[in-house]
């Protein structure tokens, strides 16, 4: 596949989406080992827990990314810069309004979230001393996503990676010092995150005040705008609920299965989720080049664009596939799995790898329909795989882990049709700002 100008482009966009992605579940990483290292067992279970209820108010938030991604590219298609930066303005008053709301309704709930894990006694008080701490980071861990938003629909996706590293580094120090140095235990880990969110979100909030200071754009927020954003930003939060449901419903019937089964399943989850990243990189490029060139009325372009992206998309997970089967035999290995263990998940790693040129051309055409402000059929479009899904997961759920994989295949291929029938109509082709 020769490189052309557009592929350029595209890795342009995807290269430096790929090493944010991957920069946040390597440093959570070394926060793991910092409070094992120096709080013990039932630490890490509590900053399980609390990371748990964390990662899901960030994916259902994540529409404030994706939303505001679509939004600005698409007034910087269409020559309108000013409108671009009052649309990432009007982004960001949304996500600190949404992060105040988080602060004020997770607090008083904090005890009962991490009730509904079953923690142990020890764990539930640092789990919810860890989960109170962090939530005044929320603010600010929203405002990156925003932030992050107004930069890869302004073409810059480099800056998000230089600042997704600089935050997570300055976590991972700041746990070690807190944790290890100062010895203030589990709430140490929290404050060292949210002191990185914080100034994380302060970067963020400096280059779009150059970026509207140069335009002459207000810093104020407009309420009509800010409500915009909200209407556009639920119909991705639906398609993120319905994304979470399928997780969700797959962790609870593998538990049900057994330990073994679980461990497999919760194995082939962190392998899928890796390479997830590595594909949803070019959804991100998707999103940033289709709304730049709908905004600019090229229809041509955006049609030459996605169907280049598709082809990466398929290649990337041919690629992915061979990797995955490669190094089938040493996964387990990786992750000391015991002999029943280790023989589920040779056997899931089959399913895991195969779907993955699918989940290629899956992840870059629903960056691209995100990217074309096509928010509402995608919404209705994850309503109707989830119910795809469902059936064959109950059906799964006498049969073993594998099937339950398969389960998730029928969900991937049902994704495949809706986004696939969508990008070959016309519907989602609207030109201009």
């Amino acid at each position: 596949m020769p490189i052309t100008s557009r592929d350029r482009e595209i890795l342009r966009l995807a290269v430096p989406a790929f090493g944010a992605l991957v920069a946040e579940p390597l440093f959570l990483l070394a926060d793991y080992a910092i409070v094992g290292h120096g709080l013990g067992t039932a630490a890490v279970g509590a900053l399980g827990v609390a990371g748990a209820v964390l990662a899901t108010l960030v994916n259902l938030c994540v529409f404030l990314a994706y939303g505001t991604t679509a939004s600005v590219s698409r007034q910087t298609g269409a020559g309108n810069h000013d409108q671009a930066m009052r649309s990432g303005v009007n982004g960001i008053w949304l996500a600190l309004a949404i992060g105040v709301a988080v602060i004020a309704v997770v607090w008083p709930l904090a005890p009962t979230l991490v009730e509904l894990f079953g923690a142990n006694p020890a764990q539930s008080e640092q789990a919810v001393t860890y989960l109170r701490i962090s939530l005044l980071g929320a603010p600010g861990m929203l405002v990156v996503l925003a932030g992050t938003g107004v930069l890869r629909g302004l073409q810059d996706t480099v800056t998000p990676l230089v600042v997704a590293v600089g935050s997570f580094a300055l976590n991972a120090a700041l746990n070690a010092w807190f944790v290890l140095g100062l010895h203030w235990g589990i709430a140490g880990s929290a404050w060292g995150t949210v002191l990185a969110q914080t100034l994380g979100a302060a970067v963020y909030l400096v280059a779009v005040a150059r970026g509207a200071r140069r335009l002459g754009t207000p810093l104020t927020p407009d309420p009509r705008g800010v409500r915009q954003a909200g209407t556009a930003g639920f119909a991705l939060l639906i398609r993120t609920v319905c994304l979470r449901i399928v997780l969700l419903a797959a962790t609870v019937i593998a538990t049900r299965m057994g330990e073994a089964e679980l461990a497999a399943y919760a194995i082939a989850t962190q392998v899928w989720t890796l390479l997830a990243f590595a594909l949803d990189a070019i959804a991100i490029a998707g999103q940033a080049i289709t709304g730049r060139s709908l905004g600019a009325g090229d229809v041509a372009a955006t049609r030459a664009a996605t169907k280049r992206m598709v082809q990466w998309g398929i290649w990337s997970g041919v690629v992915l596939a061979l990797l995955v089967i490669a190094a089938r035999p040493v996964l387990p290995g990786l992750f000391d799995a015991d002999p029943h263990v280790t023989e589920l998940l040779l056997a899931v790693l089959w399913p895991v790898a195969l779907f993955q040129p699918v989940c290629g051309v899956v992840f870059v055409l629903d960056g691209v329909l995100i990217g074309a402000g096509d928010q509402r059929y995608l919404a209705w479009a994850g309503v109707w795989t989830t119910l795809a899904y469902l059936p064959a997961a109950l059906a799964a759920s006498g049969l073993g882990v594998v099937a339950l994989w398969c389960a998730l295949v029928v969900w991937m291929l049902a994704r495949l049709v809706t986004l696939t029938l969508r990008a070959a109509g016309p519907a989602w082709l609207v030109t201009g700002a």
